[in-house]
């Protein structure tokens, strides 16, 4: 495989977790069934997928090493529910672009643990990433619902980040496709008990949206991910998922005709390249 084709793989990758905001905005359950359909279709996806490549996630992995994946996958579901929830309150662009703060989120909490003063690039892309905020924020009243639902998406963000800095200090030797495998795992079997009644009452249409986001926006699109990085630096995938959120408020505007504003439009633009920079200089 070529770099063209690896470059290809990523702008995949980026376009299909895109275009799950995109679905989760047009599915009519609750966040947290579409977080249970989400995680058990790509259970069923990835399992699938490491059958074909004679791998066994289930196999050879210590006990604490699972409970380490099942925590985390935990604390993913989570972290999705606040996402859909986002979604599903102030929209597709409110969403993508509350969550996209999480590296920001990330440098923060590790400032924090190591307890250093954060340098001036860094201070600048927190920064440029708050002004951004301000201006996407449509207004600064709590009932508005854009702004409830852009709070949502930073506080996914920030949980996003929370998890990976826990995987960072929690590392282990299993694969990303394994650890992904895992996690959805545990997801599946956190939601399931207490939303099973509300099973029977999902419609064929969400069924087959869910199958879509589980499979295609989860599965298919972690699995590019990870075979692109094989190929490409850590650098480059950086910028290429830091344009996800471009892929998002594009199909919003395409599918629900959701035109952003151009205090949107800006904001937005400071927000992606604070994270694009932020991504260059940690993979530097």
């Amino acid at each position: 495989m070529n770099r063209y084709i690896a470059h290809l793989q990523l702008h995949g990758a980026a376009f299909l977790v895109g275009i799950s905001a995109l679905l989760g905005q047009s599915l009519a359950v609750s966040a947290g069934m579409i977080v249970l359909g989400r995680a058990a279709f790509a259970l069923l996806a990835l399992s699938l997928f490491c059958l074909c490549l004679r791998q066994r996630p289930w196999r050879g992995v210590p006990v604490a090493t699972a409970g380490k994946l099942l925590a985390t996958g935990s604390a993913l579901g989570m972290h999705w529910i606040l996402f859909f929830v986002a979604v599903q309150t102030g929209g597709v662009a409110m969403a993508t672009l509350g969550f996209a703060t999480f590296p920001a989120f990330t440098a923060l909490i590790g400032w924090l643990l190591s307890g250093l003063r954060p340098g001036h690039i860094d201070s600048l892309i927190l920064l440029l990433v708050s002004a951004g905020l301000v201006l996407v924020t449509p207004s600064f009243d709590l009932n508005d619902s854009s702004t409830e639902g852009l709070l949502w998406g930073v506080l996914s963000g920030a949980s996003y980040a929370a998890i990976a800095v826990a995987n960072k200090h929690f590392s282990s030797d299993v694969g990303g496709l394994p650890a992904c495998w895992w996690q959805c795992l545990a997801i599946s079997l956190l939601l399931l008990p207490p939303l099973w009644r509300e099973l029977p009452l999902v419609e064929s249409r969400d069924w087959l949206l869910l199958m879509a986001l589980g499979v295609f926006c989860t599965g298919l699109a972690y699995s590019l991910f990870i075979t692109a990085l094989k190929q490409v630096r850590t650098s480059t995938a950086a910028v290429v998922i830091a344009v996800e959120p471009v892929y998002a408020i594009a199909g919003a505007w395409l599918v629900f005709g959701s035109t952003p504003s151009g205090g949107m439009l800006l904001g937005g633009a400071l927000i992606l390249g604070a994270v694009a920079w932020s991504g260059l200089r940690s993979a530097s």
